[in-house]
């Protein structure tokens, strides 16, 4: 019983954090701040609703951790990927955007990506 409350619990904060991420993808002003957005509360999110779940319900923990394992090398080197790629085929960043470190590092190295 009191696994089961805590378990509701971690997957009610796991559940606030992707609904902001949801709203940090909606208010951010280019892709790439989107992006992390996204990401970072995204995985963290669902990280940690599956740990909720998995207090649970103990015999599905093997699954769910395998499924931690799985988000955590994917959701950022996919990230990184879409935002190397959005960066290469020039979409635009915001005007707030203060620094381009990719910008200045392809200039260092004679524009190799």
């Amino acid at each position: 019983m009191l696994m089961s409350l805590i378990g509701a619990i971690i997957v009610l904060i796991g559940s606030i954090f992707l609904l902001l991420g949801s709203l940090g993808v909606y208010r951010m002003p280019d892709v790439y701040n989107r992006m992390q957005a996204g990401t970072k509360a995204t995985t963290l999110g669902s990280i940690l609703f599956y740990l909720g779940i998995g207090l649970i319900m103990p015999s599905w923990i093997g699954k769910l951790i395998l499924l931690i394992v799985f988000i955590i090398l994917t959701n950022p080197v996919s990230s990184h990927a879409l935002a190397r790629a959005s960066h290469f085929i020039k979409i635009k960043m915001s005007d707030k955007t203060v620094l381009d470190s990719l910008e200045i590092d392809e200039r260092n190295d004679g524009g190799d990506v």
